[in-house]
């Protein structure tokens, strides 16, 4: 278990990069309003992506199985607000309506790469796959390898 810890704390860290990085390079009129619109991805028209060290991050944090999309909102929107704000997932952190697109997939990229080494150096399994689908499977579906000790110490 001391893999899947040092891997939480991998992902922790991604994510204060992730809001350190967008402190830092957005402006006031860019910055998230948070009024819950990116949320219902049908009517924004788009789709979030997460990776599998994501997934096991949050549900170590939520502590319970994903709970589905229904109608292509995110079920943890709730009167317009992020139930699981602290713990979501890179793609949340990183898109915002007004933000510099060309920014945010630069940050999406470099995101991309660090949870794609973490899979390297942990052995879990690399999936990028659309929230949809990932909360739709159980936490032992999504790496069952989550548990095992570190590729670099075997």
């Amino acid at each position: 278990m001391e893999n899947k810890r040092l891997l939480i704390q991998n992902v922790e860290d991604a994510y204060q990069w992730l809001d350190e990085q967008i402190e830092r390079n957005v402006s006031r009129e860019e910055e998230c309003s948070a009024c819950g619109a990116c949320c219902n991805f049908s009517e924004f028209d788009h789709r979030l992506y997460v990776t599998s060290p994501e997934l096991i991050y949050f549900n170590e944090k939520i502590g319970s199985e994903g709970k589905p999309l229904r109608d292509g909102i995110c079920p943890y929107n709730q009167n317009g607000k992020c139930t699981v704000y602290e713990n979501r997932f890179a793609g949340c952190r990183i898109f915002f309506c007004r933000a510099d697109v060309d920014f945010q997939n630069q940050l999406s990229e470099s995101a991309v790469r660090r949870f794609k080494k973490m899979c390297l150096i942990f052995d879990v399994h690399y999936r990028y796959t659309d929230l949809e689908s990932a909360l739709s499977e159980t936490p032992a579906n999504i790496c069952p390898s989550a548990g095992e000790q570190p590729a670099e110490d075997r």
